[in-house]
């Protein structure tokens, strides 16, 4: 018995009911999905905020590219569009800088400093003096 059918519950259930078990899932919500599982960002968190070493960063870097391939087999439409980390003034380049250096203690070594002419080429209407760009997760060899 799986208790709730949130993205956990619902993945846990998928799980033990390939491995050949009966599996019957109970949720108290009047729909799939409704709690926090609604609340999801549709973003795949590549490690770059948590502290270094953390729990939260281990799991991130460890599985960061684990949709992709499931949902490639399974038809589900999806986009690695990457994600840009901008400093809108001068005084925001410092915390970016911070953001970078825990993003590398966590395994995150593909991440491009963009000038605010190259990150306005990726997106036009932003207004930037500079952008940390994280293009998409890194390939599994890179893995820790």
């Amino acid at each position: 018995m799986v208790i709730g059918a949130g993205v956990v519950g619902l993945a846990t259930a998928r799980a033990l009911a390939l491995a050949g078990r009966a599996v019957l899932v109970l949720e108290r919500a009047h729909t799939i999905g409704f709690e926090t599982s609604s609340h999801n960002s549709e973003v795949i968190h590549s490690g770059l905020y948590y502290p270094a070493g953390s729990l939260k960063a281990r799991c991130c870097v460890a599985g960061r590219e684990r949709p992709y391939p499931y949902c490639r087999e399974h038809g589900v439409p999806h986009a690695q569009i990457g994600k840009l980390i901008v400093a809108p003034g001068e005084s925001e380049i410092a915390s970016i800088e911070r953001i970078a250096s825990t993003a590398r203690a966590n395994g995150v070594d593909n991440l491009q400093w963009l000038t605010a002419t190259q990150a306005q080429r990726l997106e036009p209407a932003l207004r930037c003096v500079a952008a940390l760009l994280s293009p998409r997760p890194v390939s599994s060899t890179a893995m820790r």
